[in-house]
């Protein structure tokens, strides 16, 4: 089984969406096995994003991600990371597929509602950014 980090993001968690953004991750198939809210400081946001440190886009992206709590989880499957990828559709939600939590959901590439890892490498490095092998659940 593989795994991947999942982010409700702080412009979400702010409008409500945390249960319906549950609702269609399981409603789709895909199993969470840890789960919590946080809320990042600006030097943990900057930690996380330390592989976008040189991008015009770094400073508004740690300043959003520490602007107030997320919901940080990790979702488990043979093909996690597509699936959620597919689930969460393209950063830039005018360009999401209908039907798709950005798309749905999104105000902007930034406000996007929710981050996925793009790598099964990405999704190691961040679900322990967050989490301690001990804090998952496994169930049938």
């Amino acid at each position: 089984m593989n795994r991947t980090l999942g982010i409700i993001k702080p412009d979400a968690v702010k409008r409500r969406l945390i249960g319906e953004i549950l609702k269609r991750i399981e409603k789709n198939g895909l199993k969470i096995i840890a789960l919590k809210m946080v809320f990042l400081t600006k030097e943990q946001a900057k930690q996380f994003y330390i592989v976008h440190k040189d991008k015009p886009f770094y400073n508004s992206v740690t300043n959003f991600m520490s602007s107030g709590p997320v919901i940080v989880m990790v979702l488990e499957g043979k093909r996690i990371i597509e699936e959620w990828r597919q689930l969460m559709g393209a950063t830039d939600p005018s360009k999401s597929d209908y039907g798709t939590i950005r798309r749905e959901f999104g105000t902007s590439i930034e406000s996007n509602c929710v981050h996925g890892s793009d790598a099964q490498e990405t999704a190691k490095t961040e679900i322990a950014f967050f989490f301690d092998e001990k804090e998952f659940v496994t169930y049938d």
